[in-house]
């Protein structure tokens, strides 16, 4: 049996050896088919790693050679094209030392590339398995032609040099006073420019007079979708979406070619397909003679700007939807009777209301939909409506909720619920009969403090199951100085940072404190009684609120009959 398992030991050793083996092969398949040029290198300055395109970007391939002889072998100049690299600044020099070198322009000139190119370049340390240094790497990649776009338009417009000089060479009349020295805070304002242009957020496209595309930075890749290659040469119709009329771009392009800058919000649309909305500025650039040359254009993306400030708009007019619903007292002889709704956010889901009977009955109602934000007001308004439009229609307040659960299980499709008690009150009976659909308790308190009833779950939320039956309701007899509460989850459940609840026993407690106050007080300082219990913070769900009192000071109770 031993050595069956040193047999399975060994071939499972060999099966990991095997697998490492291909994902080693894998990587380096991946790796040597980079778009990219990728230089590895160990901490001595070995070359470990030299990806074929690397080698064609730089026309040279991996060479034994120190890092100090890097810049004087592939030809590293800097940005002024005159000046050789040092080879201690060079990205894979100060990876070697632990530095992250990003995004370093470089300009490449050795027999293969006489003419140059630019190429942007970042560095970066490795480590070993413990963290310590072992090597570095480089990325980069050929930005000559934006390169070159970008400073034939920044030399027009400056009017410097020609279009089409080198700007590494001398041009006649460079060496009068003051020429050189001009020339050189050219260099150094274009760098500026090039580089804030290339790291900018902010998509940037540059066109000539005839709207084709001659440069676009980074960011415009990874908005759109499009490489540089797909951009350059074609026009900006590529982004196209098909929102705006012909009248939008020829008015557009009326503007531009008068020499007048554009700014607006336009809708573009991505490789992908998506649409996008981009706060768009474009701008004409001129030469000496105020002829329009080229055309600049910046964009943001505003999309998901523009989502929040269109949800903010539904929640701010959901909001007033909501206070309107509201009525914060009903009248019936001999009770006091207030509530309100104290949302968390712009919009809640608790909700109360009061649907006064024809033959004088009032039903109360409060309730409780599932989540919270526009979603749970949207549920909450078509509960409410349900109830109106069918409250005086069915003989009973159990068979008003076997309607209503029956239009909202048919509408959210299990995505929401709502917990809710109907309390029936007949003054002329004194009598309090209610259904409670999942919702938390509510309270009749004796003018003693004594709980005299609990108004507990009679069925399951409203909107959960189609065939759920609420007609088995409970009926109260009244006595002069009771009080009832309906509330919401939002008081019995306020938190403290311990994560101590207000919970069922501090709500009564600090009833039996207040019963001689009015309805509306009551209301109110419950609510502020959870608040303060619960701290400085926001308030962290919605709350609402019912309170009504048999036979309030100096009104007579009606009569029984």
């Amino acid at each position: 049996m031993g050595r069956s398992m040193g047999k399975g030991r060994v071939a499972s050793e060999r099966t990991s050896d095997v697998e490492e083996l291909e994902e080693l092969q894998t990587l380096r398949a991946v790796l040597e088919n980079l778009t990219d040029g990728l230089v590895v290198a160990n901490q001595q300055g070995r070359f470990l790693f030299f990806n074929p395109e690397a080698e064609r970007i730089l026309g040279i391939g991996a060479r034994d050679t120190v890092p100090s002889a890097w810049s004087a072998v592939y030809g590293c100049y800097l940005p002024d094209q005159v000046t050789p690299y040092p080879p201690e600044r060079l990205p894979l020099a100060r990876a070697l030392r632990g530095e992250e070198a990003l995004n370093q322009l470089i300009f490449i000139r050795n027999p293969h590339h006489p003419e140059g190119l630019w190429i942007n370049v970042s560095g970066r340390p490795l480590g070993d398995r413990g963290g310590k240094l072992s090597g570095g790497l480089v990325v980069f990649r050929d930005v000559t032609e934006r390169q070159n776009a970008l400073r034939k338009i920044t030399v027009e417009t400056l009017g410097i040099i020609g279009a089409d000089a080198a700007l590494s060479e001398p041009v006649p009349g460079m060496e009068c006073t003051g020429c050189l020295e001009r020339f050189a805070k050219f260099r150094e304002c274009y760098d500026r420019i090039y580089r804030a242009v290339e790291q900018t957020a902010d998509t940037v496209v540059i066109t000539d007079r005839q709207g084709l595309i001659e440069y676009v930075n980074p960011a415009f890749e990874k908005t759109t979708g499009y490489t540089r290659d797909e951009a350059v040469g074609s026009t900006p119709r590529i982004l196209k979406s098909g929102y705006h009329d012909r009248e939008f771009y020829r008015q557009l392009w009326m503007k531009l070619l008068a020499g007048k800058p554009f700014l607006g919000t336009i809708v573009n649309r991505k490789k992908s397909g998506e649409y996008y909305w981009a706060e768009q500025t474009i701008t004409p650039v001129k030469d000496d003679g105020g002829r329009v040359t080229h055309f600049v254009s910046v964009l943001k993306d505003v999309t998901e700007l523009r989502k929040m400030q269109k949800q903010e708009f539904f929640l701010d007019l959901a909001r007033e939807v909501q206070k309107r619903y509201y009525k914060q007292h009903a009248s019936v002889p001999g009770f006091d009777i207030a509530a309100a709704a104290f949302p968390a956010h712009q919009t809640g889901g608790d909700y109360f209301d009061f649907l006064p009977q024809p033959d004088g009955r009032l039903d109360m109602v409060i309730g409780d939909v599932s989540g919270h934000g526009f979603g749970a007001a949207l549920v909450m308004a078509e509960t409410r409506a349900c109830l109106r439009a069918y409250s005086g229609m069915e003989p009973t307040i159990g068979a008003l909720l076997n309607r209503v659960n029956g239009v909202l299980a048919s509408d959210l499709e299990g995505r929401h619920s709502v917990t809710l008690v109907l309390a029936r009150l007949d003054p002329s009976k004194r009598t309090l009969e209610y259904v409670n659909a999942g919702h938390v308790s509510g309270y009749l308190l004796r003018s003693s403090g004594e709980v005299g009833h609990v108004l507990d779950s009679t069925g399951p939320p409203l909107g959960m199951f189609p065939g759920s039956d609420y007609s088995s309701s409970r009926i109260i007899q009244l006595e002069r100085g009771d009080t009832m509460v309906l509330l919401t989850d939002g008081i019995t459940e306020a938190m403290r940072d311990d994560q101590d609840e207000f919970g069922a026993q501090r709500t009564l407690r600090f009833l039996r404190g207040h019963l001689e106050e009015p309805a509306a007080l009551l209301v109110q300082g419950l609510h502020d009684a959870a608040g303060a219990f619960s701290g400085d913070g926001p308030q962290q769900d919605d709350i609402a609120l019912v309170v009504c009192k048999v036979g309030a000071a100096g009104v007579p109770l009606a009569p029984q009959f």
